[in-house]
């Protein structure tokens, strides 16, 4: 298996997780507006949640729900846009074609034309919560043909390995959401507005269920706990991670790649230090600083498996392992 191939299956993962964490994010916001006066909506915290306010200002200026809405979704000039992260999981699917099977390219064109289709004349989608709802379905569609229908060699893991550090690094900014969302005063921490917030948290990541499985209500602390530290619920970051590690090992046996060494040892540390902390603890460290460290971890991890496998257009394993 050549690099770049490797490369290719490891950013269509992401990019394809991308896709669908932005639909997670923007429905959610629908049922947040629905649910809260019009006063409490923030729509700037998702902007600097995703350090996307200088280049929203630059198109729109102004911050408003339809020009978020445009931004986040069908807007071309923004790269972290959902047409444009959809269009770049085809475009690296298209690359590769020959190491993946015609499910996973047949399922990733239909999500790419739904979308493109419903781009083509409308600023915003026309129904924006089918639209988001049928994004989400289909790119776990696309997870679920992935796992059954391609063989669990090299390709498979390595576009795990994308899929999982892109899901951690979101779930991080959904935390961050929620950071950046003031309630109007220190007293409503824990109040009906604040739960609300918690639950559409909980809703955006599909864990409302299995959070409530362990604590009967919402409370800010345990979500905290259980998004970032839950070691069985699959977008937890603590879950992300070692996923990640196993497949990670998975790569470094049938490689033998003497530098993959060095993410092995940065995910081994991240997770020694999870395990060593509480939603307490996390709290008195500052949740936004605590997400900023995560997130400059996951920068070392991808910039660890980076310089291993894709920064040379060389052989990392034998094809019959792909």
């Amino acid at each position: 298996m050549l690099s770049r191939v490797a490369h290719n299956i490891y950013w269509m993962q992401r990019y394809r997780e991308r896709t669908e964490n932005l639909a997670r994010i923007r429905e959610v916001n629908l049922i947040l507006s629905t649910d809260l006066p019009e006063e409490q909506m923030d729509w700037e915290a998702l902007l600097f949640a995703c350090a996307a306010m200088d280049e929203f200002k630059e198109i729109y200026g102004s911050v408003t729900q339809p020009n978020i809405v445009a931004f986040f979704t069908f807007e071309r000039n923004n790269p972290g846009s959902l047409i444009n992260c959809i269009r770049m999981a085809r475009e690296n699917a298209r690359s590769v074609r020959d190491a993946i099977t015609t499910e996973m390219w047949q399922e990733l064109n239909t999500i790419y034309l739904y979308a493109q289709n419903e781009s083509l004349e409308n600023r915003t989608p026309r129904d924006p919560y089918h639209f988001f709802n049928r994004i989400k379905r289909q790119c776990q569609l696309f997870t679920g043909i992935a796992d059954t229908t391609m063989s669990h060699g090299l390709a498979w893991h390595f576009g795990r390995i994308g899929y999982l550090i892109e899901r951690a690094d979101m779930t991080t900014r959904l935390l961050d959401v929620k950071y950046f969302t003031p309630l109007p005063g220190q007293e409503m921490v824990g109040g009906p507005f604040d739960n609300i917030q918690w639950n559409a948290l909980l809703k955006s990541v599909s864990g409302l269920e299995m959070y409530r499985k362990k604590w009967r209500n919402v409370h800010y602390t345990h979500v905290i706990e259980f998004l970032i530290l839950d070691r069985e619920f699959p977008r937890s970051i603590h879950s992300c991670l070692t996923r990640c590690l196993i497949s990670l090992s998975e790569v470094d046996e049938r490689t033998n790649n003497a530098y993959i060494g060095h993410a092995e040892e940065a995910i081994s540390d991240m997770l020694s230090y999870l395990n060593r902390l509480d939603h307490a603890e996390i709290i008195r460290y500052g949740l936004h600083e605590f997400i900023e460290r995560i997130q400059a971890e996951l920068n070392n991890i991808h910039t660890a498996i980076f310089d291993a496998f894709f920064n040379k257009d060389t052989e990392i394993g034998p094809l019959s392992d792909q």
